[in-house]
């Protein structure tokens, strides 16, 4: 069995990132520059979005991180997003989910410029990844993508099982992992939470990816030997005997279902440190696009 270590992985991308923005300031090019838009005081969120700017201050680029009252409006939250489309200096920006219930997000998220939407959650991008078109591909699918080739886990011919169909997982994965070329070319199954007798399917996949959020859901018995197993799911789970009363739990019962896999995710340390680590790639080539623009 092998480990897929995300925070190996994530830390060679952001070595490779940070040399290349030393060689762009080296060349007196502007370094890139990414914007982070934070609506209210949820803890999980701050805490992301403060772990991202850090990996931008890592890794050379600039950042700003604009924080909103809970009470701000959807009209307001729109104009200060126009703002960050016509900012020059800003090359990428993402708004942090979720957004508080008096605000539409697929309203907010339809009002950023694609060129700009280093989520990758944006319907032109999406469309375009759909088509095998160049495009920003959302963060942790994106990672996933990387820690199967940087393993080079074989994907051709394969089958893959997706269980979730969220739009920030399930269904791109489901896509990418069926598209041309690799990592992809595997016969896709998309499973969800109505998919019936959901065992039978998964123990005949020879890679599994699920973003379910169920801790624990993926059994030993529910896998075949040698299968791929990529963990997306990450839960906190109440525990008095932790320092900080909880531990955080994949979907996947990890203790017993990586005796039977060759390749398999840690939760934590394997898909999230991915997802942090994409955004910043995601971020360089906006600014390498917008440079060729200028």
């Amino acid at each position: 069995m092998t480990l897929l270590d995300g925070r190996k992985v994530s830390n060679d991308i952001k070595n490779e990132i940070a040399s290349e923005v030393d060689q762009m300031r080296a060349r007196g090019e502007k370094v890139p520059h990414l914007a982070a838009v934070i609506v209210g005081n949820d803890g999980a969120s701050l805490t992301y979005v403060a772990s991202k700017v850090k990996a931008c201050e890592r890794v050379g680029f600039e950042s700003t991180m604009v924080r909103l009252p809970h009470t701000t409006s959807e009209l307001e939250l729109l104009q200060k997003i126009k703002e960050l489309n016509t900012n020059e200096s800003i090359d990428g920006f993402i708004i942090q989910l979720p957004l508080p219930p008096q605000i539409n997000t697929q309203k907010v998220l339809m009002t950023v410029d694609p060129s700009k939407d280093v989520d990758g959650f944006h319907p032109e991008n999406f469309g375009k990844m759909a088509l095998d078109m160049s495009t920003f591909i959302p963060a942790t699918p994106f990672g996933i993508l990387e820690l199967l080739e940087r393993y080079k886990v074989e994907t051709n011919g394969k089958h893959t099982v997706v269980i979730g169909r969220s739009h920030i997982v399930g269904r791109p994965m489901s896509i990418l992992m069926g598209r041309k070329g690799w990592p992809g070319n595997s016969t896709v199954t998309l499973t969800h939470s109505h998919t019936k007798n959901i065992e039978e399917i998964t123990v005949q996949a020879d890679i599994i990816i699920s973003a379910l959020g169920v801790p624990n859901f993926l059994k030993a018995e529910m896998v075949k030997d040698g299968a791929v197993i990529i963990d997306v799911g990450i839960t906190r789970v109440p525990d008095d005997n932790h320092p900080k009363g909880y531990v955080i739990t994949g979907d996947v019962d990890f203790e017993n279902v990586s005796k039977k896999a060759s390749f398999i995710t840690p939760v934590p340390g394997g898909v999230g440190p991915m997802t942090i680590a994409m955004l910043l790639k995601n971020t360089l080539i906006a600014r390498e696009q917008r440079k060729n623009k200028d």
